[in-house]
């Protein structure tokens, strides 16, 4: 059986936009993610204060980063909808 694509795929007017977007994403997420490095390297005796209830600031700020990946991801899944609905659009007009 020869199956062929589900959809027709065209030209993604919106690649450009979603790639920078893409990359300002990275750019932010590394920079939280690099102060959690930083602070390991430099005093990791702080990454063993308590800070919320019982748990220590490295369990904290790490499952942080997770739930700020994940809501980032979710931003950027939007925006780029949005993107695609408006730039590629037009090409269908």
């Amino acid at each position: 059986m020869k199956h062929g694509p589900a959809v027709e795929l065209g030209a993604d007017l919106a690649s450009k936009k979603k790639a920078r977007l893409g990359v300002w994403f990275f750019l932010i997420y590394f920079v939280f993610y690099a102060g959690f490095v930083a602070i390991g390297v430099t005093n990791y005796e702080l990454l063993g204060m308590k800070v919320i209830g019982q748990q220590n600031l490295a369990v904290v700020y790490g499952i942080g980063l997770i739930v700020f990946a994940v809501v980032l991801g979710i931003i950027y899944n939007a925006i780029c909808t949005a993107y695609e609905d408006k730039l590629n659009k037009t090409e269908k007009s």
